[in-house]
């Protein structure tokens, strides 16, 4: 996988803008974007907009990283 930032916009703290990854294959094929906000974090599938991602709070990937699954 290759991630890049695309657009960094924050100081110190995650901020409502946040910071966009875009998200690429080994082969170099564009996956998609995912935004980390204060808020939660939000995976965009290839060229969706970010308002139609899917949106995850903290807590739910918190929760979802520290389970069995």
């Amino acid at each position: 996988m290759r991630v890049a930032i695309k657009s960094f916009e924050v100081e110190m703290d995650v901020k409502t803008n946040g910071i966009e990854f875009e998200v690429y294959d080994n082969d170099d094929n564009f996956l998609g974007d995912c935004f980390l906000t204060k808020t939660g974090l939000t995976w965009c599938e290839g060229k969706t907009r970010r308002k139609n991602g899917v949106k995850v709070s903290w807590r739910e990937f918190i929760d979802w990283m520290n389970s069995d699954q």
